[in-house]
């Protein structure tokens, strides 16, 4: 094995069948495909829809991503793939894909956290993660504020969503406005010729007796809702971009807001962002803002790296592989509920001894 780790990714938590190569911190390759205009006409992902598809995408993404990284499959030091949090169908197919290649490979195979891998792939643009550093992980599924002193094995909750996550309250919102699936890119566009103090819509959860470090743009979802119907109602025509810039501002000011709040009571100079949402141009900004305010530094991966995708993946499993963490045992499986706490999913000892037993040998020609 070569100093630094050279491991494909496997992420199919989603709708998005991602296989990432990395050596070491070095992206390699980042192929990706989408079912993303199978699921628009339905409003949101279907899980039996996404799992079809990561069935038939699987093969020959893994192939176009051994390519665009000009390496040989039997070059790897191992395969990492997200065990979970996700939909368990679309799990369960990368996960069956990441072990078939792993045993036939007689490679070491590495079930990785969903969102242990959003923070790594940070290092993939910025090098090596601070410890420790403040993660907030926002996206379609989660709204995530996470402390992590050490991405393989430590990575506390500090707050979460109690209800809407953040990507889903754009989805919603642009399904009311009639601007299409998915919410986040088309009102980050029409926001950006609106006027975000337009509207004064809510901020959820920020009263003084209310969690420092938690979500909820439930709330704040009806009531764009319920002020567009009022709109419609009275025969008035709503004002898209206007609505769209104060939605958004809402949203992004309480992220930016509790999550620099985190990083000071913790005593924390590092904001690390990711997720889906952490693409929005607006968040980016504010987050700057606040951050060179409160003397902490911000690292935001480049928006393709923010979505889902398996160059994250790769990232977490050449951690793994460089720290020496235990590889997973053969009887891995997909959890859709995989705490964060969870950074990997560890085989026992003598499984561990048994997947490097296999590695001896190369089944794959």
């Amino acid at each position: 094995m070569a100093d630094e780790p050279l491991v494909l990714g496997i992420e199919t938590s989603c709708d998005e069948t991602g296989v990432g190569v990395v050596r070491g911190t070095a992206l390699l390759a980042d192929a990706i495909a989408s079912s993303v205009d199978e699921h628009a006409r339905f409003g949101g992902v279907v899980p039996e829809v996404a799992s079809r598809a990561h069935l038939e995408a699987m093969v020959p993404t893994i192939d176009r991503a051994l390519k665009e990284a000009g390496v040989s499959a039997k070059d790897l030091d191992g395969i990492a793939v997200t065990a979970g949090p996700g939909l368990a169908g679309a799990l369960l197919v990368g996960v069956s894909a990441a072990k078939a290649y792993a045993y036939a490979l007689g490679k070491p195979l590495y079930g990785v956290n969903h969102l242990a891998s959003h923070i790594c792939v940070d290092q993939l643009e910025h090098g090596a993660l601070p410890e420790p550093t403040m993660a907030l992980l926002v996206s379609g599924g989660h709204s995530s504020l996470l402390l992590s002193t050490d991405i393989t094995s430590d990575v506390r909750p500090m707050g979460a969503t109690i209800d809407d996550a953040a990507g889903e309250a754009f989805d919603k919102i642009a399904r009311v406005l009639n601007l299409g699936f998915p919410g986040g890119p088309v009102i980050d566009r029409y926001a950006k010729e609106g006027d975000p103090s337009a509207i004064a819509f809510p901020r959820g959860l920020t009263g003084p007796r209310d969690p420092a470090y938690d979500f909820s743009f439930s709330g704040l979802k009806t009531s764009v809702a319920r002020w567009i119907e009022a709109k419609r109602a009275a025969g008035e025509d709503v004002p898209v971009r206007d609505v769209a810039a104060s939605f958004q501002e809402a949203v992004v000011d309480v992220l930016t807001r509790k999550a620099v709040r985190a990083c000071k009571d913790e005593g924390v100079d590092h904001l690390m962002i990711g997720g889906g949402v952490a693409a929005n141009s607006r968040l980016r900004v504010l987050a700057q803002e606040r951050c060179e305010a409160a003397g902490i530094r911000l690292r935001v991966p480049r928006p393709k790296l923010c979505t889902d995708n398996g160059a994250m993946v790769a990232a977490l499993g050449a951690e793994m592989v460089a720290r020496g963490r235990a590889a997973s045992s053969w009887d891995l499986s997909a959890d859709s509920s995989l705490p964060v706490t969870d950074p990997h999913v560890p085989g026992h000892p003598h499984d561990h001894d048994h997947v490097h037993e296999v590695s001896k040998d190369n089944l794959y020609s």
